[in-house]
């Protein structure tokens, strides 16, 4: 019992969801002793949904595994690949006593635990042993879920905005260093060099600012304007990649965290959520556009700084016509902006 109470008190002590999982699988193969736990997390669009790995033990591991943070979609197992744990996700149910999937030990069997959530949140718990889990170990492994899942629900509550569903502005300065350098700062989660490698690139920031908001809430009402917000997630959710980090800052202004190859893979990004704005027809208001600005995040860089950079060229922007996309270090190289840090630099020196 003190042992349970234990990893129990190590589960809920983290306020990062890869330390968190990566807590949950390493109690559970202590407490069970499996050949393998695992958890995978569904992602992608309908028709091309993919399971990634968020944290496994396997035999012989000391630490999980799992993949990147920025996960290059192709390279993951098709949703259909693995059936027994689709429909575990997709189902909503315990499947307990199931043959191992193809590759696992001969003669092992399968448990499989749905952990909730919706979207890319979903979600399963899998275990690979020997022999099927008992009614005590079932039992056991659905109250460590319960407070799991009690905790992720205090987490989303936290960290994300009520509204819309997306990050919030208290998570970005939090979360803008393991997005811009791809690290793990706790020790507790999956280490950098247990994932496979992920999509490459740069890491880049874009501020979206609705066009002409405040005429939206005083022609037709908060309500009205609040559905513009959400729909406007909505399409952004849809016009990103799934580990694109998107946030809402408050009132109309949005914020994009990604990695890309070049400039142009970032403008192009942005220049579809643009399009996909433009081009959806919102109930009541009718065509809604944005301005956004980014930036690609400098070595050294703050989040303040970055933000800045990628919030002077939404201004530019607004003062130019607005419904557009604009790269601060273009604007800075043709002149229609200057570059904040180097002016700084010529005053101290």
């Amino acid at each position: 019992m003190t042992t349970v109470v234990d990893h129990l008190a190590e589960l809920t002590a983290f306020r990062d969801r890869d330390a968190l999982d990566a807590t949950l699988v390493g109690a559970l193969k202590d407490l069970l002793q499996p050949l393998a736990v695992a958890i995978y997390r569904r992602v992608g669009e309908p028709g091309g949904e993919r399971w990634l790995t968020r944290a496994r033990l396997g035999p012989g591991d000391l630490t999980p595994h799992a993949d990147p943070l920025f996960a290059d979609l192709e390279s993951l197992p098709a949703l259909d690949a693995h059936p027994q744990r689709a429909a575990c996700l997709l189902e909503q149910r315990t499947l307990v006593g199931e043959p191992a999937p193809e590759g696992a030990q001969a003669g092992t069997v399968l448990a499989c635990f749905p952990l909730g959530g919706e979207g890319d949140s979903a979600g399963v718990l899998e275990l690979v042993a020997a022999r099927p889990l008992g009614e005590e170990q079932r039992r056991l492994v659905a109250s460590i879920l319960r407070i799991y899942r009690n905790f992720q629900g205090l987490l989303d509550y936290s960290e994300r905005d009520t509204l819309t569903g997306l990050l919030n502005r208290k998570t970005f300065d939090e979360s803008f260093l393991r997005v811009a350098l791809g690290a793990q700062p706790d020790a507790a989660a999956v280490p950098v060099e247990q994932r496979r490698p992920g999509v490459s690139g740069a890491p880049w920031l874009g501020v979206v600012d609705i066009d002409h908001f405040k005429r939206v809430n005083d022609t037709h009402g908060h309500l009205i304007g609040d559905e513009v917000l959400l729909l406007l997630s909505r399409l952004m959710r849809s016009s990103f990649r799934h580990h694109d980090r998107l946030y809402r800052f408050g009132g109309e202004e949005f914020v994009v965290l990604m990695r890309c190859g070049s400039a142009d893979d970032a403008a192009a990004a942005f220049e579809r959520l643009r399009h996909n704005v433009e081009s959806y027809a919102f109930p009541r208001v009718g065509r809604i556009t944005v301005s956004i600005g980014f930036t690609q995040v400098r070595a050294g860089d703050t989040p303040t700084a970055a933000f800045e950079r990628a919030d002077q060229a939404v201004y530019h922007v607004k003062q130019n016509g607005r419904n557009q996309v604009a790269d601060h270090a273009a604007l800075v190289a043709r002149g229609a902006l200057a570059d904040a840090a180097r002016e700084s630099d010529v005053e101290l020196f």
